[in-house]
């Protein structure tokens, strides 16, 4: 090679090089992403597979028999789901369960965090003893709440009888749906109140102290100051919850199974004994993608509530 061609190409290569104003390009996928490419290939395996899967049984009829089949039906699963008089029950009970466990929940739980928050001595050994039923499995709170609910030894029904309540628990629709309601809110309390105790300990001191100055009580307090300090943080537990009772299955499926008379059979317990007991997996994957889409559309509506609440003002 010749001086002269040497010097032609310099320019070049300097041309190419890295300057002040020019940004360096990094080799694709790089280092961080060579790193991750198995996580995501295990995530992908694990999660948009098997998605992959229940759209295309949705539109099918799945056979068993001699192995797995799918038979495409075009839109007739779907067509069931509108026509289906059961599931839309199934989804009136899910909507009066979320109402009634989420909102009780938010309740009690900013209020017990209140109460913790304006504990002088003591909190901690309060709060691990509030903090317990949250850390009992779902399926052993079903469990207890059958065994307690029981019609001939179970501690409630002697304290119902004792107050003039002589039925059966879990044989009566109202007071059924009532039961596992509770056994729900008993369970997930603690964990509101533990989420908006955190919120609480963050509100500043030096505000509080004026409010006391300026004569503000306990109640004009917890309304105007405290409340719209930890609204993010309640969303946040709000958000969390929600996303769990659309779909919730434990509880109630170890204390009723669905009854009596459908009267606790909400979407997921539907959906598992359309799938394990009649084995309509087709019909199923459409509830479970029904499901999924409904879960999305109210933690998306949480999410711009908590971004809302997050905008400068």
């Amino acid at each position: 090679m010749t001086t002269s061609s040497v010097r032609a190409k310099a320019p070049d290569a300097a041309a190419t090089a890295p300057g002040p104003g020019r940004p360096r390009r990094r080799p694709f996928p790089g280092f961080h992403g060579r790193m991750m490419a198995p996580g995501i290939l295990v995530l992908a395996a694990v999660s948009v597979l098997p998605f992959v899967a229940v759209v295309a049984m949705s539109f099918s009829r799945v056979h068993l028999l001699g192995g797995l089949g799918l038979e495409g039906v075009g839109l007739d699963n779907w067509g069931r789901l509108f026509t289906d008089p059961d599931m839309a029950w199934a989804w009136a009970r899910t909507a009066a369960y979320f109402v009634l466990t989420v909102g009780g929940e938010m309740v009690l739980g900013t209020l017990l965090a209140v109460c913790l928050w304006r504990l002088r001595r003591g909190r901690n050994a309060a709060l691990s003893l509030m903090l317990l039923p949250m850390f009992v499995a779902p399926v052993i709170v079903g469990l207890l709440g059958r065994f307690l609910t029981d019609s001939t030894f179970g501690l409630y029904t002697w304290l119902l009888r004792q107050v003039g309540y002589h039925g059966d628990i879990m044989g009566d629709r109202t007071s059924a749906f009532a039961a596992v309601t509770l056994m729900d809110i008993w369970e997930w309390t603690p964990l509101i109140a533990l989420i908006a105790l955190a919120g609480l300990t963050s509100v500043p001191a030096s505000v509080l102290e004026a409010a006391a100055l300026d004569g503000a009580g306990m109640v004009r307090t917890l309304r105007h100051i405290v409340l719209p300090s930890i609204t993010p943080v309640l969303l946040v537990a709000l958000l969390i919850r929600s996303m769990d009772a659309l779909r919730y299955f434990d509880i109630i499926w170890n204390t009723t199974g669905g009854g009596p008379a459908d009267a606790t059979k909400v979407a997921s317990v539907r959906l598992y004994e359309t799938a394990f007991r009649f084995f309509d997996f087709g019909y199923a994957a459409v509830t479970g993608l029904l499901m999924l889409a409904v879960t999305t559309v109210v933690a998306r509506f949480f999410v711009r509530l908590l971004e809302r609440k997050e905008l400068p003002r």
